[in-house]
């Protein structure tokens, strides 16, 4: 029988590390009286930020979403 080599675990240290900057950053915004959905959505931009072109993406599924709907509905033909 053939035994596949041990492999060892996925180095996860990253996760800790986030953790601990965002209860950082939430202990920040907190102590200035930042609400919880502008802490929110900074945190998401920032992500946004870091991932070029995914803002883009997102925008173009939201806007062919929308132009599914409006087909559906009868308001918008399609070609």
């Amino acid at each position: 029988m053939h035994e596949e080599p041990s492999q060892s675990p996925p180095d996860l240290g990253w996760i800790r590390e986030l953790g601990t900057l965002l209860g950082q950053a939430a202990q920040l915004a907190a102590a200035h009286g930042l609400e919880g959905d502008a802490f929110k959505r900074a945190a998401w931009d920032a992500y946004l930020d870091a991932r070029p072109g995914l803002r883009q993406e997102l925008e173009v599924k939201q806007l062919k979403a929308q132009l599914r709907k409006l087909r559906r509905l009868g308001l918008v033909g399609s070609a």
